[in-house]
């Protein structure tokens, strides 16, 4: 679908955004304290900590952001297991036998 000229150069040359730039700051506090607590804090604990630092900025914002800069926090636990057996191991008599057709 072909586009005017002005159009196009309109949006290359438009200004970043006050989210685009406030954004850009956050991102670089958020991986400051991410990185500071040994990559294992979460998006709770990061936004708990930036607000008691004073950096106002909501808890869906810091998800957002984390996500994009792909950082998550220590995961817990143990993996999870599954029921359902891999039917390619399986020494079922049903898989073993061939079909009488």
């Amino acid at each position: 679908m072909p586009i005017a000229p002005s159009t196009f150069y309109e949006h290359v040359d438009r200004a970043p955004s006050r989210r685009q730039v406030r954004d850009e700051t956050l991102k670089t506090q958020i991986a400051r304290v991410h990185a500071a607590n040994y990559g294992v804090y979460g998006a709770r604990k990061v936004w708990l900590a930036l607000n008691r630092e004073g950096i106002v900025v909501a808890r869906c914002t810091v998800e957002r952001l984390m996500a994009e800069l792909g950082l998550t926090g220590a995961v817990r636990g143990k993996t999870k297991r599954t029921t359902i057996a891999d039917p390619a191991t399986s020494t079922s008599p049903i898989v073993a036998c061939p079909s009488p057709i």
